[in-house]
């Protein structure tokens, strides 16, 4: 499987599927096609935990107090079906191997994959 899940509005999403090569992809664009349990279920099995593809990055992450907060898998869990912004972006899965969010070293590492 490859698939994509992305915001069109994030400029760093964008950059990043400017410098892959996306062709055999499937993008799902998280606003308009929000992700669903069954998926979101298998990122974290992918990922081993529902905490690594949380974004606290997110502004109601600070509106909603959460950084005072003690939360569970579940928590995070329901908090990303919830709100499409709690997914730490862009979520990118080539085979049975996933990478979650832009930093440098994950970026490179996709990049390594796919060449």
């Amino acid at each position: 499987m490859k698939k994509i899940y992305f915001l069109k509005t994030c400029d760093t999403c964008t950059r990043i599927l400017k410098s892959i090569n996306i062709d055999g992809f499937v993008l799902q664009e998280i606003k308009t096609e929000p992700i669903t349990v069954k998926q979101l279920d298998e990122m974290a099995t992918l990922s081993e935990s529902y905490e690594a593809l949380f974004s606290r990055r997110a502004k109601k992450y600070k509106q909603m107090d959460l950084k005072n907060q003690e939360l569970s898998e579940s928590d995070y869990r329901q908090l990303i079906l919830d709100e499409y912004t709690f997914l730490k972006r862009p979520v990118i899965i080539v085979d049975n191997e996933i990478f979650i969010g832009n930093s440098k070293k994950n970026v490179e590492a996709l990049q390594d994959k796919l060449n």
